[in-house]
C-alpha cells in the first residue's frame, strides 16, 4: 500500500484542501437526500408545493438562514483557531477531514448508540473501534473490551467504577459463597489480583449466584468509608480523579497523592514507600493510577516500573488494580507499532523512524524510559484514551479499554424497553457503560479516521512524528535562546523540562530579578498578550495557554525549575507557586513551507516583542 501523505489529511490552515472538502460535502448531502427520497418512493410528499409558497413558510426558512448567518459571525469572531500553527495552547488542533466528514454525514442520520435498535450502523462501528483501540494499546482483542465515551473524564470514571466494584467482590463472595474463599482473611481478600477475582466471578456465574453476589458488592451495598482501601494517584493527575472519588462514593480522603519528580513523572520510590506504609497498617490499595501524557507537562510516568513493583508486591500477597490515564498520550503508541501492529524493539523503532521520515535524524526520541513505559501499557487493567486529543477527531470523543471483558459482569445493567436481555449479545452497549444516550456521529468520525489512517507508524505515527519533532524543536529553541536586552535590562527564558511527548512549558524572567512574585506577574502579563484575555484571538500572532505549578499540587518539584532563574530556595519556600506558559505542539503543520528554525525564531521574536510590550506598559 502506498504511504499516506499527511498534507492530504486536513482541510489545512488556509483551506488548501477546500475543493476536495466541498466536493465531499456536496456528495454527502446529495447522498442523504437521495436516501430520504428513495425510502418508500411511493409515499406522497408531506409538504406540498403550495405550502412552500406561503409567506409564513418562506419567512420561517428566512429565520433559519438569518440565525445561521448570526451563528457563523459569532463563531468566526469568538472561536479559537485550532487549525493554525500559530495556536500553541491547549490539547487541541485541526481535525482530520475523514473524521469531520464522517461526523457531519452521520449527524444527518442521528443514531443513538445506547442500543442497537437505535443505531444499527454505528453500534457495530463502536464495537470495531473498541477492538482497534485495544490492539493499539497492546491488549488481546478477544479478551478485552473498549468503547467510546464523551471524554476522558467519563472514561476515568469507568476505570474507577470497575476498580471499586471489582475490589468489593471478594467480600461479597465470602458473604454468599464462603466456600470459594475459605481460609482467606480480610487482608487476603483485599489483595487478590484482578485476574484472580475474575476467576472467582466465573465460578460464581457457574453456580448461578451472580445476582446475589452483586447485591453484596459495592454496587449493591455502597462503599463504607475506607473499607476498600486507598487510590494512589500522582500529583500530576487530571482533576477528574478528585471528582471521581466524590461521584463514586469512595471519598476524597481515600485519595493519596504520590510525589512527582522534577521531570513531572510519578516518583516510583515514593509510590513504594506509600504502599509499604499502608501495608504496615493493614490498609489495602484499591488502585494505582499512572499517567501517560500529563495535561500540564506531557510527562509519561514510568509504567514499566509500576508494573514490576506490582509483580514484586504480589509475591508478598499485596495487589491492586492498575489504571493508566492515557487520555492525552494514548494515540502516541501508534508510532511504536510496525505495519503489522507489532510493538517494535527499541533499535528497530529508532531505525524505522528515520526510514519512514517520521523524525529528523537529529531528533533523539524516545528516550529508553519513555519507550519502556509505552511498551508496558498492556499490563494495566484499564486505559483511558481520547480520540479528540491526539486522534485529531472532533469533540466530544473519549474512550476506555479494559484488559479483561469479564469485568462487564460487574457493571452490566439492562433496561427492558431498550434491550433484549441476552448476555451474549455484545451490541447492548448501553447496559455496559456509564452513559445512556450518546451520539453515534462521533463513533463514525473515529471509525472514519481509523479507516483512512492506520494505528501504526506509517499511519497515525506520521502525525505523531510531526507533533513530537515540533515540540523537540521548540524545546531546543528555548534552550538556545540567549539573554535579550530590553529597556537596559537582560531577560532570559527557560523551558520547564525536556518533553517526554509534545508539551512544552516555559517562563521568562529579568536576569537579575530574585523576586518570584515579580517573575510570576511578568509571565502573567505576557500570557495576557497571547490569549483571549487581551481581545479577539485573531489579533494575536501566537496563542498559548498557561498553568500554575504550586506547592499544593506539586510539592517541591518546581523548585529545580525556579532555581534556573537564580531564584533563591527561600523565595520558593515563601511564594510556593510558579506561573508558566504552556504550549501543546499538536499542530501537524510545522513541516510545511517554512523550516523549523524559521518558525521558532519567528515565535521567539514574537514572545520577546510581547515582553517588550509588557515593559513599555508597566
Amino acid at each position: 500500500m502506498e504511504e499516506l501523505n499527511q498534507k492530504a489529511l486536513f482541510l489545512g490552515p488556509k483551506t488548501e484542501n477546500s475543493r476536495f472538502f466541498k466536493d465531499m460535502l456536496k456528495w454527502m448531502i446529495d447522498d442523504h437526500i437521495s436516501w430520504r427520497d428513495n425510502f418508500h418512493p411511493d409515499d406522497k410528499p408531506t409538504i406540498s408545493r403550495a405550502e412552500k409558497q406561503k409567506s409564513d413558510f418562506k419567512a420561517t426558512l428566512q429565520r433559519t438562514a438569518e440565525a445561521l448567518v448570526e451563528l457563523a459571525c459569532t463563531l468566526q469572531q469568538n472561536s479559537v483557531p485550532w487549525f493554525s500553527p500559530r495556536y500553541l495552547g491547549h490539547m487541541t488542533s485541526d481535525t482530520l477531514m475523514a473524521a469531520t466528514l464522517g461526523y457531519i454525514l452521520t449527524i444527518l442520520y442521528n443514531p443513538n448508540n445506547v442500543a442497537y435498535e437505535a443505531s444499527p450502523a454505528t453500534t457495530a462501528m463502536e464495537i470495531e473501534v473498541g477492538k482497534q483501540l485495544a490492539r493499539l494499546l497492546g491488549y488481546t482483542t478477544e479478551r478485552s473490551w473498549g468503547h467510546i465515551t464523551s471524554g476522558g473524564t467519563v472514561a476515568n470514571y469507568e476505570g474507577f467504577w470497575v476498580a471499586r466494584n471489582l475490589k468489593s467482590i471478594p467480600y461479597a463472595i465470602k458473604a454468599v459463597m464462603p466456600e470459594l474463599v475459605e481460609n482467606m482473611d480480610d487482608w487476603q481478600l483485599a489483595n487478590l489480583p484482578p485476574h484472580r477475582i475474575l476467576d472467582l466471578v466465573d465460578r460464581v456465574k457457574e453456580a448461578g449466584s451472580m445476582d446475589r453476589v452483586l447485591r453484596y458488592s459495592a454496587r449493591g451495598t455502597g462503599v463504607q468509608a475506607g473499607t476498600l482501601g486507598k487510590v494512589l494517584v500522582p500529583q500530576s493527575k487530571h482533576y477528574s480523579w478528585v471528582k471521581a472519588a466524590d461521584v463514586l462514593g469512595t471519598g476524597q480522603e481515600n485519595l493519596v497523592f504520590i510525589d512527582v519528580k522534577d521531570n513531572y513523572r510519578m516518583d516510583i520510590d515514593h509510590l513504594k514507600k506509600t504502599i509499604d506504609g499502608l501495608a504496615s497498617q493493614k490498609i489495602p490499595v484499591l488502585a494505582v493510577v499512572a499517567v501517560v501524557g500529563t495535561t500540564e507537562e506531557g510527562a509519561v510516568d514510568e509504567v514499566h516500573r509500576i508494573v514490576e513493583l506490582r509483580k514484586t508486591y504480589e509475591k508478598q500477597g499485596i495487589s491492586f488494580y492498575l489504571h493508566i490515564d492515557a487520555a492525552y498520550g494514548g494515540y502516541c503508541r501508534s508510532i511504536f507499532l510496525d505495519e503489522d501492529g507489532g510493538f517494535m524493539d527499541y533499535d528497530v523503532l529508532k531505525q524505522s523512524l528515520r526510514e519512514h521520515n517520521i523524525l529528523h535524524p537529529d531528533i533523539d526520541w524516545p528516550k529508553q524510559d519513555v519507550y519502556d513505559a509505552f511498551r508496558a501499557m498492556p499490563e494495566a487493567d484499564s486505559i483511558t484514551i481520547d480520540p479528540h486529543k491526539m486522534g485529531y477527531i472532533p469533540y466530544a470523543c473519549g474512550a476506555v479499554v479494559f484488559k479483561d471483558k469479564r469485568i462487564l459482569d460487574l457493571i452490566s445493567y439492562f433496561a427492558a424497553y431498550v434491550f433484549e436481555k441476552t448476555e451474549d449479545n455484545p451490541l447492548l452497549l448501553g447496559s455496559y457503560i456509564m452513559e445512556g444516550s450518546k451520539a453515534g456521529a462521533i463513533v463514525a468520525a473515529t471509525w472514519m479516521a481509523h479507516r483512512v489512517l492506520p494505528l501504526n507508524i506509517t499511519g497515525y505515527g506520521k502525525i505523531m512524528g510531526c507533533s513530537i519533532e515540533g515540540a523537540q524543536r521548540f524545546y531546543r529553541a528555548l534552550r538556545a535562546a540567549i539573554p535579550l536586552e530590553l529597556k537596559q535590562k537582560n531577560y532570559i527564558v527557560y523551558p520547564l523540562t525536556e518533553p517526554d511527548f509534545n508539551m512544552v512549558d516555559f517562563a521568562f524572567n529579568e536576569a537579575s530579578n530574585t523576586d518570584l512574585e515579580a517573575m510570576n506577574e511578568l509571565n502573567q502579563k505576557i500570557y495576557e498578550l497571547c490569549s483571549y484575555k487581551s481581545g479577539p484571538v485573531y489579533y494575536h500572532r501566537f496563542i498559548a495557554s498557561k498553568t500554575d505549578l504550586s506547592y499544593e499540587e506539586y510539592g517541591d518539584a518546581p523548585k529545580t525549575f525556579v532555581a534556573n532563574f537564580d531564584i533563591p530556595e527561600k523565595e520558593w519556600d515563601r511564594v510556593r507557586s510558579v506561573f508558566v506558559l504552556r504550549s501543546c505542539v499538536l499542530t501537524p503543520y510545522l513541516v510545511g513551507n517554512t523550516t523549523f528554525e524559521e518558525y521558532w525564531n519567528h515565535f521567539m521574536k514574537t514572545m520577546w516583542k510581547n515582553l517588550l510590550n509588557v515593559l513599555e506598559n508597566s
